[in-house]
């Protein structure tokens, strides 16, 4: 496709890389239509149909929502569908539906007015308070609410089912209902002003399989509907008006890149070892039964984080220990007799059980994971006991997260012991000889790790919150998000401490974070001496394909060369460079 006017300038705009994928195409500018509230008065005798109405709303809208949950979930899993039942929360949030109901019958207007006045009153609220955790419950109330208003109002929404040809989708940004909105058959790509890579266009656009970039700031306004536009969702770029040589180079990038994928779909059956023998242990992240199965057929050698929290956020309660010994057995006999590392319940921070869940100023420092749970014993000793009885079953290790301090590890190993003896007394069998390992996830765990390794037999690096705590980075925070960098030098120096200490102590040591998954990160994990790798099943072939064209011998001497770089982004530059003489025939 050409663009409209040959003597168009080409434009290059840079921003994060979301859905892999390169689209061409015209471009669709989807915009926020502002909605009109009716506003009339309801007679006494029509007030309960009114609320009605409104109840009728409210099913309707959190069916919807829960749809595109669920096709969610079964694309991707239950960590990215998780950011819908924060709607589904809103949904159900009492106060807020008695609010509306009562204005109703208090005031005689129509429903319509009455949510938008309510609703209003909750954002001024929350607005007033200086805690990230309050903004994004005011966003999702502030979306919600739109589609409550078109349900009520009886609107199909926007969308792009009318266009008559896929086009790429160019906007400030999309929020849930947004996406919701769209016919993905009608969508080339997505780019957003605004967003990260855990945004709500870019789990859209990975559930479809549609390229995606986001955080292109100005995009948007550079842009008229229907402009001819290139987007590359591998390199995060966007370009206005290519070139016949642009044109050109992209074809023969996709082909190539298409070629690629045939190449690691031979690999899944393969071991993963590097070119002169060494092996590395390639495992899942998952959180459902489903994504177990999924991580075999991907080529995983095991769980190396079962995210348990998934449990208790899916219904949103505390589960019982059956219900719980029910979850973890399925995933330890569906991946029988390879590993299944069980972390324990990891809420707060950015996760809450319920919408009445107490609000802190600073979440992700307060009361989450190993301290909620050594607050709430009897939450932990239920899921211990549970995850005791499913290691019965198959191989299972038991891992705490976000641990600081030896004394939590004791605690916990305490508290396990206890369970222990109770099901011993009770003549239920389990593996009395149970790995235990920690988290490393904080500068205080990775300071102390040699005092840790005294009483647990495994390491799991936690790199998202060690970056995140490490440099004092909001990881979700878009005005910041480019000083989250995994190859700081404190970050990489930390790295080889906790690596180093679990080999004296003969520990097993692995990373479960991003960087485990990322290709460019592989050579300096491996030549650090990582023993396992944990990350999104996908990703395994493609690790696979990197560790079969690196020795650990020339890992080993690049952790050399940039631990004395003194700069995040000299570090980068030589990983890059590390990576592209490996795997030069894919990226030419």
């Amino acid at each position: 496709m050409q663009a409209d006017d040959d003597s168009a300038i080409e434009a290059v705009f840079h921003g994060i890389p979301a859905s892999p994928g390169v689209a061409h195409g015209r471009v669709f500018k989807f915009s926020h239509d502002e909605l009109e509230i009716p506003t009339y008065s309801v007679s006494v005798e029509a007030v309960d149909a009114e609320v009605q109405r409104f109840e009728e709303a409210l099913q309707e809208t959190r069916s919807q929502i829960r749809e595109v949950r669920d096709e969610v979930a079964k694309s991707l899993g239950d960590e990215e569908a998780r950011i819908f039942d924060a709607h589904v929360m809103v949904l159900e949030d009492q106060s807020l539906i008695d609010d509306v109901v009562a204005d109703v019958r208090d005031s005689g207007d129509n429903v319509e007015l009455c949510l938008h006045r309510v609703s209003s009153r909750y954002l001024e609220c929350f607005a007033s308070i200086q805690d990230d955790s309050l903004r994004e419950r005011s966003a999702d109330i502030r979306d919600i609410t739109r589609r409550l208003l078109r349900n009520l109002l009886g609107l199909t929404g926007s969308g792009t089912a009318f266009l008559d040809e896929a086009r790429i989708l160019v906007s400030d940004d999309l929020t849930p209902s947004d996406a919701a909105t769209l016919d993905a058959s009608k969508v080339l790509g997505i780019a957003t002003d605004s967003g990260g890579r855990t945004s709500h266009a870019v789990i859209m656009a990975r559930a479809n399989g549609i390229p995606a970039v986001v955080g292109l700031r100005s995009l948007s306004d550079s842009l008229q509907d229907g402009a001819d536009l290139l987007i590359d969702g591998f390199d995060g770029t966007a370009i206005v008006n290519p070139s016949q040589s642009t044109l050109f180079r992209y074809g023969k990038i996709t082909k190539r890149r298409k070629e690629f994928s045939r190449v690691l779909d031979s690999l899944v059956d393969r071991p993963s070892v590097t070119s002169d023998g060494k092996e590395i242990t390639l495992l899942a992240n998952v959180e459902t039964e489903g994504e177990t199965q999924r991580a075999l057929e991907s080529g995983a050698e095991g769980v190396g984080l079962f995210r348990s929290e998934g449990i208790f956020l899916r219904q949103n309660d505390f589960p019982s220990e059956e219900e719980q010994f029910d979850e973890y057995r399925k995933v330890v006999e569906v991946m029988a007799p390879r590993p299944v590392t069980i972390r324990t319940l990891d809420i707060g921070g950015d996760k809450g059980i319920s919408p009445s869940s107490a609000r802190e100023e600073n979440p992700f420092l307060g009361l989450r994971a190993i301290r909620y749970c050594l607050r709430n014993e009897n939450v932990f000793r239920t899921q211990l006991r549970a995850v005791l009885r499913a290691s019965q079953f198959g191989r299972v290790r038991l891992m705490y997260p976000l641990i600081t301090r030896v004394g939590e590890l004791l605690r916990a190993n305490e508290l396990l012991a206890e369970c222990k003896a109770e099901l011993k007394s009770e003549s239920v069998e389990f593996d009395s000889e149970l790995e235990v390992g920690v988290m490393i996830e904080t500068p205080s765990a990775a300071a102390i790790c040699d005092l840790l390794a005294e009483h647990c037999s495994f390491f799991s690096i936690g790199t998202n919150d060690l970056v995140q705590y490490m440099l004092a980075v909001d990881r979700i925070n878009n005005e910041i998000a480019y000083l989250y960098e995994p190859c700081h030098p404190a970050v990489l120096r930390a790295l080889r401490r906790v690596i180093k200490v679990g080999k004296e102590n003969e520990m097993t040591v692995g990373v479960c974070g991003e960087i485990a998954g990322d290709p460019t990160f592989l050579p300096l994990l491996i030549g650090m001496g990582v023993d396992e790798l944990s990350m999104a099943s996908p990703l395994i072939p493609e690790i696979k394909y990197v560790l079969s064209r690196t020795t650990s011998e020339d890992a080993s001497a690049l952790v050399e060369e940039v631990l004395n770089c003194g700069r995040s982004q000299a570090v980068l530059d030589r990983l890059k460079a590390f990576m592209a003489a490996r795997t030069s025939e894919v990226e030419d």
